[in-house]
Parts: C-alpha cells; structure tokens; sequence
C-alpha cells in the first residue's frame, strides 16, 4: 500500500508482522486496519494512520454541495470537499436528448458552476457518482461558499430546521446546507449569515447558542 493513497475506517492496512501499532490503527487477527479517513504511514518499523480532521466521508444517499472541476465527454467530475471527485454523468443530470456530436457540455455545466445534487453510488473502491434526477437537485447562482466541519452541519440545521430557519429568517438570504460540510449563501445579508453559521461551527459544544444568535442577528 502506497502511503500516499487515502484509506477509510476499517480498510486493511496490511499483516503487523512485528512491527509496531502507531496511533490510528488497531490490530485483528494478526492483520492491521485504518480507525481514520487519513493517510497511511508504514515503514519498517511501524504502522499508523494521520487523519484528515474535518475531511468528509461520501455516502450513499447524501446531498452535497459540489463545484464542477472537469468537464468530460459523458458527463462532469465534481469537487466534493472529500480525497474523492464525484462524477456525474449526463444522464443524471440532464431530461433531454443531447447530440454530444454537436452539443458542448458545457452549455448544461462549465468548471466553477455549483451544483446541489445527491449521491446515487458510493463504492468500495471510492468511485462516487452523483444525480440530479429529483426535485431538489439544481446548479446554485450567483451566491458564496461557506465550508465548515461536515459534522456541524447538523448542529447548523437545528432541531427540525429550527437554526437555519432562524439564520434564513433574519438575514432573508437563501442558504442550501449540504452534508459533506458545504454552505452556500445567497442574499443583500449574505456576511451576517456567514458570521452566524461561522459561530454556530466554533461554539457548538455551548449552552445558549440559539439565544446568542437571535442576539447577534437581531430582529
């Protein structure tokens, strides 16, 4: 295994061999496995795992937030916030016919375009694709990327929508949250929001956050 490939929590790094057990590993049956998303350290003597903090983890059914990076003959490769690109293919993201002999992808989706789509197939292997086949799925104009720890966002969301329901009401900026740590923000308001959600990822271990926000966003 090249020490310079990503492994995910339980992928097998190798036998122990004797060597020794660093931090982020652990040991079964005599074989040693990744505890982490993170990078593989292994040499002679030892073996461990750095994580990436704050990295996401694609999964299957997850709505994310993706900027487009390439575009391809079939379809697009998305930035994902995660060591794995997307790719979304054409029919996944398009209802009508395209003569690709005469049709420019880059009419439906050009590299830098935002898209809020959904995760139809996550592999073993770390091959993603997405889809924007539902009703939710669409490109994102003209707003601001936020990026927070992924696992903030559900503390951003609130108790059934309650916090981004407040953050949307008192600014009136449009805000699309997507699970891999991807905020996007549209509005006159949009820096009060920013500041808000920025709050909400540093602060979120803390008792009395909804009031400390209704205070900083005011009525």
């Amino acid at each position: 295994m090249s020490s310079r490939e990503i492994v995910l929590p339980g992928d097998m790094l190798g036998p122990r061999e004797g060597k020794k057990l660093g931090s982020g590993v652990y040991e079964e049956n005599e074989k040693v496995y990744s505890k982490f998303l993170g990078m593989p350290r292994i040499n002679e003597n030892e073996i461990s795992v750095v994580p990436l903090s704050g990295t996401y983890l694609p999964r299957f059914g997850d709505r994310v937030i993706g900027v487009i990076e390439a575009v391809e003959v079939s379809g697009w490769f998305v930035s994902i916030n995660c060591p794995y690109s997307a790719f979304l293919p054409l029919s996944e993201a398009v209802d009508e016919f395209v003569d690709l002999q005469r049709t420019e992808l880059t009419r439906y989706f050009d590299i830098g375009d935002i898209v809020f789509c959904r995760l139809s197939k996550v592999t073993k292997n770390k091959l993603v694709q997405a889809s924007m086949r539902d009703f939710e799925s669409r490109k994102l104009r003209n707003g601001v990327l936020v990026k927070v720890t992924p696992t903030k966002i559900p503390r951003i969301i609130g108790k059934e929508g309650s916090m981004i329901m407040l953050i949307k009401n008192r600014t009136k900026c449009e805000i699309v949250t997507g699970q891999n740590g991807w905020v996007w923000i549209r509005g006159d308001n949009k820096d009060k929001a920013i500041e808000a959600i920025l709050t909400i990822e540093r602060e979120s271990h803390l008792a009395g956050l909804t009031e400390k926000i209704e205070k900083m966003l005011g009525e």
